[in-house]
């Protein structure tokens, strides 16, 4: 019968020559690092290459892992990192008024208010809103609130100090409101 290895475990084995545990190692973090580069990049592609090149910096730069945070704390300061260098790097797509889709698209913004009332739970509109956020403010979010990092954990993963992570998630909670608001707009008083 197998049992799962530890992330202590694994490393050693990985740092000892076994790429047969790195292969475990990435299939215990797949969905993890991958949920993180589409919150950050917000297109399956652009998360799928991300997801890739982070997991191949992380076994390049095992080495120098010091084991001071927990191994996801340290994999996700790498997918942060890669998805900012590679969200810096995508040229912005822009769509001419005079493009068809984009007045299908404008179009669609009136037919979004009517969806709105299908979308099923509080937990969804906050998900949407978090879509909405810059890159930065999602991760602050998703890593405090969805991963349930502590305020260290989450200033070693985004290489910030932790008085400055408790005043960026201050302001990302108040961008968040912002983006409920827009989504909900009365509805918002009920979810706060």
């Amino acid at each position: 019968m197998y049992t799962k290895r530890s992330d202590t475990e694994l490393l050693d084995k990985i740092l000892g020559g076994d790429q047969a545990a790195y292969a475990e190692l990435v299939q215990c973090y797949q969905r993890f690092v991958f949920t993180l580069a589409l919150r950050f990049s917000k297109n399956r592609e652009d998360a799928e290459e991300i997801a890739q090149d982070s997991f191949v910096k992380a076994y390049c730069s095992l080495h120098t892992f010091k084991r001071t945070a927990k191994f996801s704390t340290w994999m996700y300061s790498i997918v942060y990192t890669t998805a900012m260098t590679f969200l810096r790097k995508k040229k912005p797509e822009f769509a001419s008024i005079d493009d068809e889709s984009t007045m299908l698209t404008v179009h669609n913004v009136s037919e979004y208010e009517t969806d709105k009332v299908s979308l099923k739970s509080r937990s969804a509109y906050i998900q949407k809103a978090v879509e909405m956020l810059h890159p930065n403010d999602a991760a602050l979010i998703t890593l405090f609130y969805y991963n349930e990092q502590s305020v260290e954990e989450t200033a070693k993963a985004m290489g910030l100090e932790k008085n400055t992570v408790k005043v960026k998630l201050h302001r990302a909670r108040h961008r968040l409101k912002d983006k409920l608001e827009l989504l909900l707009k009365h509805e918002v008083k009920e979810l706060l």
